[in-house]
């Protein structure tokens, strides 16, 4: 399937020799939903951004004698209201390409007082990489999705909520499914309910009324079913900020469907702590990932 413009090729000749890294935005002809940002997007603290009104890809791709096949669409965290592009993002994007796994970071559009903005994007982020599978080396049943915090809730809505594509469409992306075949999800926020969400990423992705059909919609903890792709969870048990429990319903609710998962909790690590960071235990996650990842089949 020929799905990538002239341009997009340009960007792999080009870089192929660097990372074989490219950018591509996620609805290049528009997309159906509108957040109504109109202030330009704003860059602070390294690599963090805010204002976003235009979704985009970065595509980190393996070297083709590391290449197993898989593919991970990463969603940064930030409570719904700014985007972590570095430590959950870029680095972790690095890190899998260098395990042999296309990382590839998407800038999701924050919600902004519309709710199906951020979870539309991710879904469109999996179709478009399973579209494009071929062309960039991917085995298109290998094609998972993982986030931090909020952007674990992003990951975990686009994991529990999916179809087959719509076959009708005329977009040729549109056509195949947005069903992640696996997740990694970092001291996820799960649920909405307020006894153990994080009230910061509720408020700012389904307002601060008490609108039970979107709490309802959003507590993925009430999402899961036999359909649920396998999960990787990791978390620390001194998070401040997102309570653990949001990860252990998670996990219970897999279980009770006897999806395979895995779940880790370290002792100290706090929240935010993304990888690569130096003197906490949790820091060993991504190489317990990778394990996991040969358990499940999706490496060898």
């Amino acid at each position: 399937m020929k799905l990538i413009l002239p341009v997009l090729l340009f960007f792999m000749t080009v870089t192929s020799v660097i990372a074989q890294d490219l950018t591509l935005k996620v609805w290049p002809n528009g997309a159906p939903n509108d957040n109504g940002m109109t202030d330009p997007e704003e860059k602070y603290d390294g690599v963090r951004v805010r204002n976003v009104s235009e979704a985009e890809m970065y595509v980190y791709l393996p070297e083709k004698e590391k290449n197993t096949g898989a593919a991970v669409v990463i969603c940064p965290g930030g409570g719904y209201w700014i985007e972590a592009m570095d430590h959950e993002g870029f680095d972790i994007a690095k890190f899998l390409q260098e395990k042999g796994v296309a990382g590839i970071v998407l800038k999701y559009r924050l919600p902004y007082g519309n709710d199906e903005v951020p979870s539309s994007d991710a879904r469109r982020a999996v179709r478009t990489v399973r579209a494009n599978a071929a062309e960039w080396g991917i085995d298109p049943e290998k094609i998972g999705i993982a986030g931090s915090s909020a952007g674990g809730h992003l990951a975990s809505t686009a994991g529990t909520v999916f179809d087959a594509g719509n076959p009708e469409s005329d977009d040729p992306v549109e056509q195949v499914s947005c069903r992640p075949d696996f997740m990694l999800l970092l001291y996820p926020v799960i649920t909405m309910n307020e006894e153990f969400t994080h009230m910061g990423s509720r408020v700012n992705l389904i307002g601060e009324g008490h609108n039970m059909k979107l709490v309802k919609k959003y507590s993925n903890e009430l999402n899961v079913n036999s359909e649920t792709p396998p999960t990787f969870l990791i978390l620390a048990d001194d998070d401040g900020a997102v309570p653990p429990r949001n990860s252990i319903e998670f996990y219970s609710a897999l279980k009770r469907y006897k999806v395979p998962a895995e779940m880790h909790i370290f002792q100290k690590g706090g929240h935010g702590f993304g990888i690569r960071q130096e003197g906490i235990p949790a820091n060993n996650w991504p190489n317990l990932f990778t394990d996991w990842l040969k358990a499940i089949e999706i490496i060898e």
